[in-house]
């Protein structure tokens, strides 16, 4: 008797997003193990890894069936989904698989995929179908005793499916399945349909459920100790043929029909060869029109240009070899299509980069404006971007201004049609660090002992180590485990975890375009906030599909330059030719300096005193410090200094090397300097020099060996060079080329952050405006930027209603602050206020204001950090005033939205004012609480800092203030330092104490510090937020990450930190009256005693004149009093100078 054959048909993979555990790697080899010769993977909905699957499987020689298990609705919006699957035959059953999943999505309004069954009931050649089993629209139809409704469905989908629909039965062990599978195949005999069985596999062996329930937990947001939670059943493991047989013993037809319906399935997802839209023009072929537009490219390029850095043949002779090996290699179309989409870019205003990565290294880029870089000028070479010794895909990536980057996109959609452009989806994945946090959170283990375990990982972006990694370098793991028993069942849990795909999102520039519907080649999926859909393959079996990617990057810099550009010239001006010629001696001087905050690529801590080493004077030393300052290079930085310091000093291993070499005085920076060497040297062409590169990036031991032969016989041929001498090159050739950088990507950066520091260096009011506009989110970018400014004693004039714009301006007076950088009133609200000033003009008042702007944008929070700010000051200067007005003041303007809504007028059609409300009378607040309130809607002191009277007092060689922190902290040094509390965050710490982040504010900025729990002991008391304190701290300095360890701190009063003063002049406003006078003075009475003074006060007249008297005796003028003056009613400014 012929042993009976089962296949699985219901198993769904990890792609099932935290349904299943099951990976495509893990399947393939339970198949293999189990000689089962088919597998069929019905994820919920989608195709995710058909293409992954198919190939995996096949590699393991077992059969891929083609499946989708779907919800599937009649459309009605509280209908609950139905589960029917269907298989695909051939290749017309996979195309409509991939239409039915796409529509699953592409229609999913909320963002949920369901199937509409009309779908399915269509076109369904190709395809089997099963009919869902205890899941399925037929048993719903048997569990509610309608056996009439429930023969139609079948009926209907037998009809459907002519010889193509099984009745599927499983045994999972759930109630539903055992009220419903006697009915299900009766109803299949009735109507001559065959039955067959499968099993929802979840998870690769029984002992997974326990990983597998913590898993949907995650997904659900539930807890293990829940009883009402979602969870499959324990049996729902990845089941031998054997147990399946054993299993549907009574219905041996079940399984006989699994390996029928595998016999009928014949189709895989399949690889392709890169497919792209034909842009052959005029009759001529791609490649001819690709050697038409780089000819013309060329003329026009030299002819623009200020000087050529080659003869005019050797530009000629570097274009006809590129096209060549372009053309060969069948990438015409590739050209052709980028240039395209960036010269419309271009023709439409749309700022587009210099270039990015190696493609700034082909000339044919250049002369097709895909690039803006002239490769020979900076000896950039084409075999980086292009390898004839390798053929792989051509790849620009392309920066565009952020906010501009869609319109190029929707350019591409209307040219290729919607259809066939679509961005790449992306997975992310249960991680290390974020699987125990998840975990410990789902078994509800306390919140601390979590977070302690889930902070001995390693946080490393780059490379995320994994949970055995962390655990083998961290002995504390240990000693968690023998605590603590919970702590090695959740080890273990999020082990089994570890990498499995929990969402699903969008590549952030990934976008394919195609010759034909997308569809016909990948399913589509839809990302809820992303503006196009995407391809259900990820980037790599998207490529292996045969789409092309092409890179479409938001640059916000790009942006940053062009507001810039916009703002320079409203006003008339031009940057002139120095912009292009990139050799402005006052710009280089400006990075020599490291005042870069705001240029790209140079405005880090650690970077900028690069600059002030290198004191970089043209744009080769810019590429070079752009390229060293990594780690690893950057120990070649005073090698760098002393060449380019002493050119006499620097030493060359072979004297052919100079040529190669000179540039970064004897220091190998660059990849393509590694791929000259190799060519000067061993005589290899650039293409096998890049093949060697490559190698010894890899450091592949066989392939190395081979090279190294290579090389050294190539030098003794080449130029008769000792063995010795030939592998001392190729050791530093070795060294150089695992963290060499890639020249082309480095020039093009360079070219952005040249013009970038050119705008702050000729043109600092716009560069800094236009800086702050495109971070008008980030308060402490916008804190830094208005530092800046101060520095370079440029004003920043106070937002105001009737004055600012949404986003940051510039006028004659200094940079004008937005009113959207204010907290909380929203970037579109204040788009809408300036709309209508503009439509009817300044505003008068308060009240005209409010009847004039809508309420859904303007509301009670809106008006209330509006007033707060001063950014209402122009209509009420009392802001106090304003605030108690608020709830009056939102009222009367919802009022008058609804009187205009509703057309509310007199008797004879004229408009009936409305009542307008009185305003409190309030108090003016002190200039403490006016600052305080400033910072809480812009979110740093503007108009003022509480220490600013004690900024001009205190002994600037002994104290550090926030901005010059880092320069600094490079000594190592204690550091004295002043400040106002602003927050603090207290954390348990492992030892069982306490640890606090500290945030201090002084007059130049803001830092955060450690205070550790000795530290808490003594000094928590004094540190809250709202005290001034003087502090010493320990910084150090990695790179560009700054340490701050608080070590003591006093209350500022008590410390001593004042230049000798003998004198006080204290203001008093143009509202002052006597009565202010005399706070002042019993203010003064009650002070402690300490170092005395004279005490002047000024009195300001209505006429704008100043009256100075002195008080008749001495008192106390230490940081105390100054500070407790400034609370003194009427008092405008505390100075401790001596009166003039």
């Amino acid at each position: 008797m012929t042993k009976p054959v089962f296949i699985h048909l219901a198993v769904r993979s990890s792609y099932s997003l935290l349904e299943s555990m099951i990976t495509p790697s893990d399947l393939a080899k339970w198949c293999k193990q189990h000689s089962m010769p088919a597998m069929a993977v019905t994820d919920r909905n989608c195709l995710f890894g058909a293409l992954e699957l198919s190939l995996k499987l096949t590699d393991y020689g077992v059969q891929p069936i083609m499946a989708c298990c779907f919800d599937v609705t009649d459309g009605s919006p509280k209908a609950e989904p139905f589960r029917l699957t269907a298989y695909a035959q051939d290749d017309v059953g996979y195309k409509r698989l991939m239409f039915l999943s796409s529509r699953a999505y592409l229609e999913a309004d909320d963002g949920v995929p369901r199937l509409h069954k009309k779908y399915l009931l269509e076109s369904t050649e190709g395809l089997i179908l099963l009919t869902g089993g205890s899941e399925g629209e037929i048993a719903r139809h048997i569990l509610k005793g309608r056996m009439a409704d429930a023969r139609t469905e079948m009926a209907t989908l037998a009809a459907a499916y002519p010889g193509r629909c099984y009745v599927e039965i499983t045994r999972h062990g759930t109630q539903d399945e055992i009220k419903t599978e006697q009915g299900l195949v009766e109803l299949a005999y009735e109507l001559g349909l065959p039955i067959v069985a499968t099993h929802d596999a979840r998870f690769m062996k029984p002992d997974d459920v326990t990983a597998h329930d913590a898993m949907m937990c995650i997904a659900n947001g539930q807890y293990l100790g829940q009883d009402d939670r979602k969870r499959v059943e324990p049996d729902q493991y990845l089941k031998s043929p054997e147990e399946m047989v054993a299993l549907f013993e009574d219905l041996p037809e079940a399984i006989a029909n699994t390996e029928e319906i595998a016999l009928r399935c014949s189709v895989r997802a399949e690889t392709r060869k890169p497919i792209l839209p034909n842009f052959s023009k005029e009759g001529r072929s791609e490649a001819e029109e690709l050697a038409y537009q780089a000819r013309e490219g060329l003329e026009q390029r030299l002819a623009e240009a200020d000087r050529l850095y080659a003869d005019r043949e050797k530009y000629i002779e570097r274009l006809d070899y590129e096209l060549g090996i372009i053309a060969r290699m069948g990438f015409p179309g590739y050209f052709l299509i980028v240039s395209d989409f960036i010269k419309w870019a271009k023709a439409n205003a749309i700022p587009v980069g210099p270039g990015r990565g190696s493609g700034a290294g082909s000339l044919v880029a250049w002369v097709l404006s895909i690039t803006d870089l002239d490769p020979l000028r900076f000896d950039l070479l084409f075999e980086r971007f292009l390898n004839p010794e390798r053929v792989s895909m051509p790849d620009f990536d392309v920066d565009f201004c952020q906010e501009r980057r869609g319109e190029v996109i929707r350019y591409v959609r209307e040219k290729y049609g919607a259809d066939s452009v679509a961005m790449i989806i992306t997975f992310g994945t249960l991680q290390a660090k974020a699987v125990v946090r998840d975990v410990g959170r789902v078994m509800q283990m306390p919140y601390g002992q979590v977070d302690r375990l889930a902070k001995l990982i390693p946080f490393n972006p780059a490379k995320p180590p994994t949970l055995d990694e962390a655990i083998a370098a961290e002995p504390k793991f240990d000693e968690e485990i023998a605590a603590d028993p919970r702590v090695g069942e959740l080890i273990d849990t999020a082990r089994a975890l570890e990498g499995m795909y929990r969402n699903a999102g969008t590549h952030a520039a990934g976008v394919v375009i195609a010759d034909r519907p997308l569809v016909e080649l990948v399913p589509l999926y839809n990302d809820p906030r992303a503006d196009l859909p995407a391809t259900q393959f990820n980037m790599k079996y998207a490529e292996m599909a045969g789409l092309v990617k092409f890179d479409f990057l938001g640059l916000k810099t790009l942006t940053v330059i062009d507001r810039a550009l916009n703002f320079i010239r409203r006003d008339g001006g031009d940057v002139g030719p120095a912009w292009r010629s990139m050799d402005d001696p006052a710009t280089y001087e400006l990075m020599a300096s490291g005042e870069t905050l705001g240029v790209f690529q140079l405005e880090g801590a650690g970077m900028r005193d690069t600059l002030r080493r290198v004191r970089p004077n043209n744009i080769e030393d810019l590429i070079a410090i752009i390229s060293l300052y990594r780690p690893g290079p950057m120990e070649n930085i005073p090698v760098y200094v002393q060449g380019k310091e002493d050119p006499a000093s620097v030493r060359y291993q072979h004297p052919d090397l100079k040529p190669v070499l000179e540039a970064t005085y004897g220091v190998p920076v660059y990849q393509e300097q590694v791929m000259r060497m190799a060519q000067e040297i061993a005589g290899y062409s650039l293409g096998e020099a890049d093949l060697l590169r490559r190698a010894m990036g890899k450091k592949k031991l066989e392939e190395m060996i081979a090279q190294r032969k290579r090389f050294v016989e190539g030098a003794a041929a080449n130029k008769g060079m000792k063995e010795s001498l030939a592998n001392e090159i190729f050791d530093t050739m070795e060294k150089f080329a695992g963290y060499g950088f890639n020249k082309s990507h480095a020039a093009a950066y360079a070219l952005i952050g040249y013009h970038t520091a050119f705008l702050k260096c000729h043109y600092p009011k716009e560069f800094i405006a236009a800086s702050m506009s495109l971070d008008i989110g980030n308060t402490d970018k916008l804190a830094a930027f208005f530092q800046e400014a101060k520095r370079l004693r440029i004003r920043v004039l106070a937002p105001a209603i009737n004055a600012s714009q949404p986003d940051f301006d510039v006028n004659e007076d200094g940079i004008v602050y937005a009113l959207g950088a204010i907290k909380g009133v929203g970037i579109e609200a204040m788009k809408h206020v300036v709309a209508v000033r503009n439509q009817g003009g300044r505003f008068k008042d308060l009240y005209d204001f409010a009847e004039r702007v809508d309420p859904r944008h303007v509301n009670k929070k809106a008006l209330e950090s509006l007033a707060k700010s001063g950014a209402l000051d122009g209509l009420e200067s009392n802001r106090a005033r304003v605030l108690a007005a608020v709830p009056l003041l939102a009222q009367y303007c919802a009022s008058q939205a609804d009187d205009r809504q509703g057309g509310q007028g007199g008797l004879f059609g004229e408009a009936e004012p409305a009542l307008r409300p009185d305003f409190p009378p309030s108090k003016p607040w002190t200039a403490q609480q006016k600052l305080d309130e400033e910072f809480k809607s812009i979110g740093f002191y503007f108009s003022g800092h509480p220490l600013d009277d004690v900024l001009t007092s205190i002994d600037r060689d002994r104290v550090t203030l926030a901005m010059e922190i880092h320069e600094r902290a490079a000594d190592g040094k204690p550091l004295e330092m002043i400040g106002i509390v602003r927050s603090r965050n207290d954390k348990p710490s492992k030892n069982g104490g306490k640890f606090a982040f500290l945030t201090i504010s002084d007059p130049t900025g803001e830092l955060e510090m450690m205070v550790f729990n000795e530290g808490l002991q003594q000094y928590g008391d004094l540190l809250q937020p709202g005290k001034a304190v003087a502090i010493t701290v320990t910084a150090k300095l990695n790179g560009e990450e700054l340490r701050l360890n608080l070590d003591r701190a006093i209350e500022l009063e008590a410390a001593r930190l004042s230049k000798p003063s003998g004198s006080l002049v204290v203001r008093l406003g143009p509202d002052s009256n006597p009565a202010d006078l005399a706070g002042v003075v019993r203010r003064l009475e009650q002070l402690p005693d300490g170092d005395r003074g004279v005490i002047f006060i000024e009195l300001i007249l209505e006429d704008g004149r100043i009256v100075t008297m002195r008080l008749p005796q001495t008192y106390t003028i230490g940081l105390r009093a100054q500070r407790a003056l400034k609370e003194v009613p009427g008092v405008e400014k505390v100075d401790p100078r001596q009166a003039a």
